[in-house]
Order: C-alpha cells, then sequence, then structure tokens
C-alpha cells in the first residue's frame, strides 16, 4: 500500500449545511473611494475559541552525524488529486498552545518524539480565499532520545502519511526533482527550499 494508491470516485456540489470542515461566505464591503463591493471567500469554521490559530506547521529538523535533515511527508490531496510533499502540520485543539500543537502532531504523524523551539508570527496561507491561519514551529529532534530509534505513527484511521527526511541543503534541488516527478510541492515547503536557496545565494 502507497500514499499514492488513492483516486477521486465523483465530484459534486457541497451545500453549506452539509459542510463540516469549511464554510462559504459572501462579505460586503466599501473600498478607498467609498463603493460597495462583494467578496466570495471562505472560512473554516473549526478554530477553537479564544486561539488565534487554526493550526501550525512544523519545520522539523534531526540532527545526524552527516548533517541537519529536515522531516517531510508525502499525503495524498484530493482538491489537487496528487500527491503532495509537505511538512508535519495539524489543526490546534482546544486550549491548546501552537507549540503544544506541533509537539502533539510532529509525535501523531511521524512518530518523532520533539521539542519546540521557535514560533513565527501568524501566517495566512491564501487571504484572496480563506480566512485559515497557522503558526510555523521549529521543533528539534533528539536523536539520542530511545523514543526516536524506531518512532512509531499514531495516525487515524483516514490518515495515509508517509514520512521521510532530507539535507536540509539539498530542499530546493529536492522541490525540482519532485515536481518533475508528478507530486506537488506544498507552499510552506516550497518557500522554506526557497529561503534556504537565497540565504546560500547572498552568502549568509
Amino acid at each position: 500500500m502507497s500514499v499514492g494508491d488513492q483516486k477521486i470516485l465523483k465530484t459534486e456540489p457541497l451545500s453549506g449545511e452539509d459542510a463540516k470542515w469549511t464554510r462559504l461566505i459572501l462579505t460586503t464591503y466599501t473600498d478607498p473611494t467609498g463603493k460597495i463591493r462583494a467578496w466570495e471567500h471562505a472560512e473554516r469554521p473549526t478554530r477553537p475559541k479564544g486561539s488565534e490559530i487554526d493550526g501550525v506547521g512544523i519545520v522539523a529538523i534531526l540532527s545526524k552525524s552527516g548533517g541537519s535533515e529536515i522531516v517531510l511527508q508525502k499525503q495524498y490531496r484530493p482538491p489537487i488529486d496528487k500527491v503532495v510533499i509537505e511538512v508535519p502540520a495539524g489543526l490546534v485543539d482546544k486550549g491548546e498552545s501552537a507549540e503544544e500543537a506541533a509537539v502533539r502532531e510532529l509525535r501523531e504523524e511521524t512518530g518523532y518524539v520533539g521539542a519546540a523551539s521557535l514560533s513565527t508570527p501568524v501566517l495566512f496561507n491564501d487571504p484572496g480565499f480563506c480566512n485559515t491561519n497557522l503558526k510555523m514551529i521549529h521543533v528539534t529532534i533528539d536523536m539520542e532520545d530511545e523514543r526516536n530509534q524506531h518512532p512509531k505513527q499514531e495516525l487515524e484511521k483516514n490518515e495515509f502519511i508517509e514520512v521521510f527526511s532530507v539535507p536540509v541543503g539539498e530542499l530546493w534541488e529536492r522541490c525540482k526533482s519532485w515536481e518533475g516527478e508528478g507530486f506537488a510541492i506544498d507552499a510552506r515547503v516550497g518557500t522554506l527550499a526557497e529561503g534556504i536557496y537565497l540565504a546560500k545565494q547572498l552568502g549568509s
């Protein structure tokens, strides 16, 4: 069994009453000239009360003898009908901080036990389309910890995730190779790769 062993059977319109994870909204607003305009967009109705974010993306780094590697995943995504190269990620639970969510999601999706070390500002994925937001949390994985010697995923029944890691310095070239192989690249992975590439180009 592979994460790619999935296929779309049909697509059809979904009424608002039947939608669990998304909601379509029509917002009326005034532009700088005072003209009234309308904007169609989506929102995620699952953000916990009192939380400023919907979820977290996780930059998980393995320190190995040969250098640092970033933990990535392959996961089939029905909206684009492709297997996507992603960072571990997930929604925040009620009463949970972004850092706690990141450590929990990393353990569930990859089996690795880590410690949060850095949190970004609140980031918006596609603000012209949806209000969904997240924080990127950097997590360090201690490979000396015996729990990380043979990590075991704790996936839900509807989750099929393949975990792997690549050297941080190779991420840009790997993204180009994966695209050529037919994989989709998640924007968070692509942005990380581009940042690393630019840092090299600028000598920083």
